[in-house]
């Protein structure tokens, strides 16, 4: 399977670091970036092939990975689909709704499939809470994904870079939709830049989330109150906490019961985006559906472009 990368920037490297070490599953034929001196250094320190025109590379691989800014997915998706290119488009899969429609519907016609980059549901930790709930009780849960501030996101929207990932987490815990939110953020060069939502879903649960670019330190925390238990997980960390209520798990018969158990889960060190480029070119050889479809990256990319909006609406009438 002859695979390339267009953009080298931060992710779009990690992709190329990724494929070089999957030689038992493909081969990197090379990379592109309009950026010839970024593309160079990448080249040169991975000892791939820089293409001079995402034509030439299209024309060379079987499959894609996309790491450019969102404003371009759509047209190189497009030539992608052109090519019969299979595509791994990083988040989010397109900067409107109608672009993703569209993308969707012409891959589907010509045969060529589309994974959006959801990482988070190729991680450990992910999977795990998932079983962990399977015998739980939902109530709330509160989720923080927070980075420095860095100059490459000055045009970034903090919804779409950070808490769409979220997003996607919650749906895929609770296997349900948002139903009604209120957001509120702080908008900075025009864009939101800290923001913070509270969700509903349809079965009654809520969910708070805040995504920022500007705190001191990188967070990944996510927080879910059940009926029976506390579940801390710590994605930085790789760590599960679980805080119980014993009577509910411990059979009392002297009536001496500990005031609560706490069990600690330590996740082994993985790579999330190796195990999603492998799933991506196993779907792609065995003819199957992406685990992330353009139809799962169209759902987490409406609800962003709701928050962003409701955020941006709010600024403006407060004159932020």
């Amino acid at each position: 399977m002859k695979v390339g990368v267009i953009g080298t920037g931060s992710m779009g490297e990690n992709h190329v670091r990724t494929y070089t070490s999957l030689s038992r599953y493909c081969q990197l034929v090379g990379i592109y970036d309009s950026d010839k001196n970024r593309g160079r250094e990448i080249a040169d320190k991975y000892q791939v092939n820089l293409f001079d025109s995402i034509t030439e590379l299209l024309q060379a691989v079987d499959i894609v990975s996309i790491a450019v800014p969102t404003e371009y997915h759509y047209e190189i998706g497009l030539a992608c689909i052109q090519h019969k290119v299979h595509m791994l488009m990083e988040k989010p899969i397109a900067s409107n709704g109608n672009q993703a429609k569209i993308l969707i519907k012409k891959a589907n016609a010509a045969g060529v499939k589309i994974q959006v980059g959801h990482i988070e549901l190729y991680n450990p930790i992910i999977n795990i809470i998932k079983n962990i709930l399977v015998d739980e009780e939902v109530i709330a849960i509160d989720i923080h994904r927070m980075n420095p501030y860095d100059s490459r996101v000055l045009k970034v929207d903090v919804v779409h870079d950070l808490m769409i990932h979220d997003i996607y987490i919650l749906r895929e815990l609770l296997n349900d939709e948002i139903t009604d939110f209120y957001a509120i953020g702080k908008t900075i060069d025009e864009t939101s830049k800290h923001a913070m939502v509270i969700a509903k879903f349809t079965n009654g649960i809520t969910a708070q989330l805040t995504a920022s670019f500007k705190s001191i330190e990188k967070i990944r925390t996510i927080c879910i109150f059940t009926e029976k238990s506390l579940i801390k997980g710590n994605i930085l960390d790789r760590k599960i906490e679980i805080i119980k209520l014993p009577k509910y798990y411990i059979k009392q018969e002297d009536g001496h019961l500990p005031q609560r158990i706490i069990e600690t889960i330590e996740i082994p060190s993985n790579e999330p985006l190796k195990m999603q480029l492998i799933d991506f070119i196993d779907c792609v050889k065995n003819d199957t559906t992406p685990k992330v479809t353009g139809e799962d990256g169209v759902k987490a990319l409406t609800i962003c472009n709701k928050i962003s909006s409701f955020i941006s609406n709010s600024s403006r009438k407060k004159g932020d």
